[in-house]
């Protein structure tokens, strides 16, 4: 029986194997945050109007388009939320386990621009030293920063 789903599965070949592939794999919403510093050290976090009261604090981050690189993401996603521009570099962390997202945050570096938030979604943008964050950062944001993972 091995052999024979074996044979079939080559003789398929091409866009009919990813079609089945795709039917029979789970998706996942890929949500990609951004650890943005300055030439000082300091890292930017947002004030968020749509996440918890208590913790509205957090890094740049959203989700990725369909086909869109993770490394692109965090640059778009700091320009529409800031105008700030990012050059994006080491993978700082991977998470899996939650029912249809995948976590991924990069370490990402502030190349230039005026910050001009995103008055929907976004309150207010600011550089923080990674020792004096503010109260109602979110916590997986703070690991993020020190280096650590949860």
């Amino acid at each position: 029986m091995k052999k024979l789903i074996a044979m079939m599965w080559r003789l398929i070949r091409g866009p009919i194997q990813w079609r089945v592939l795709w039917i029979s794999h789970a998706k996942f919403m890929v949500g990609v945050t951004g650890i943005v510093r300055d030439e000082e050290g300091r890292v930017l976090l947002l004030r968020h109007r749509l996440w918890p009261e208590d913790r509205p604090w957090g890094l740049p981050t959203g989700y990725a388009i369909k086909g869109e690189r993770f490394e692109d993401t965090i640059v778009r996603e700091v320009h529409e939320e800031t105008g700030l521009n990012v050059k994006v570099g080491d993978l700082a962390n991977l998470k899996s386990g939650y029912k249809l997202r995948l976590e991924v945050a990069y370490e990402a570096t502030f190349i230039g621009g005026t910050v001009k938030t995103d008055s929907f979604e976004i309150l207010e943008a600011r550089w923080f030293a990674p020792s004096d964050l503010p109260e109602g950062v979110q916590e997986s944001h703070r690991l993020l920063i020190l280096g650590k993972s949860d």
